[in-house]
């Protein structure tokens, strides 16, 4: 996977129980649709919680990273 490292537009449903599932994302003037959502997981990084979602759009694969603590959305790598 290249990585990215850039901060991104996400459209979201946020579910009960802490559920988060992305629906879209804008990345260099482009819409992407999540068509699947292949893996996810959580992380601290000092004291904010970092949730990362592996993504497809049917083509490609995208990790995104949302920052709980500054609620920044990151696209970080894509394949």
């Amino acid at each position: 996977m290249e990585k990215i490292r850039e901060n991104i537009r996400v459209a979201v449903i946020f579910g009960p129980g802490n559920r988060v599932a992305p629906v879209w994302f804008d990345w260099r003037r482009r819409k992407y649709t999540v068509r699947e959502v292949t893996y996810s997981w959580r992380e601290r990084q000092g004291e904010a919680t970092v949730f990362h979602f592996a993504v497809s759009d049917g083509a490609d694969l995208f990790e995104l990273a949302y920052n709980a603590d500054s609620q920044i959305w990151a696209l970080t790598a894509v394949d």
